[in-house]
């Protein structure tokens, strides 16, 4: 990450708006980032609400697919991808404020190409539970 630069952690939220269009459209904002584990959090603002006044459900689904995403890419190897194949997710209560996704992962064996579960937590900022997601990525050898 760049986080020891001047401004560094600003510059990793570009690069990801930039590298990932559709997930930077939340502005999630990057704790945490080691290999296997990522913390990721979205603030809630209007353009992420639903109609009830709390963040949308695919704002939701939208960060716990990233948090999973980072935490097992930052695991792999070089030569080796991942792409989502399934996501399931709960809602538990309503998403106010400030929420966070949380993912921790031990890669399998990747010599095979398989379909893979990881897991995603989102808390709010009581520490409450409001989503858990199941992310299902098919990992392998790069192509």
């Amino acid at each position: 990450m760049l986080e020891p630069l001047p401004g560094g952690r600003w510059m990793f939220g570009l690069a990801i708006k930039a590298m990932i269009p559709y997930t930077g459209s939340v502005s999630p904002h990057v704790e945490v980032l080691e290999p296997g584990y990522a913390r990721i959090s979205i603030r809630q603002r209007r353009r992420l609400q639903q109609h009830l006044g709390s963040i949308h459900a695919i704002a939701l689904a939208n960060v716990a697919e990233f948090a999973s995403g980072a935490a097992m890419s930052t695991a792999m190897p070089a030569g080796y991808r991942g792409i989502v194949t399934k996501l399931q997710i709960e809602y538990l209560k309503k998403a106010r404020g400030v929420v966070t996704a949380e993912a921790r992962t031990a890669l399998p064996d990747l010599s095979v190409e398989a379909d893979h579960d990881f897991t995603a937590s989102i808390r709010d900022e009581a520490g409450d539970l409001v989503a858990r997601a199941t992310v299902t990525w098919r990992l392998g050898p790069s192509r």
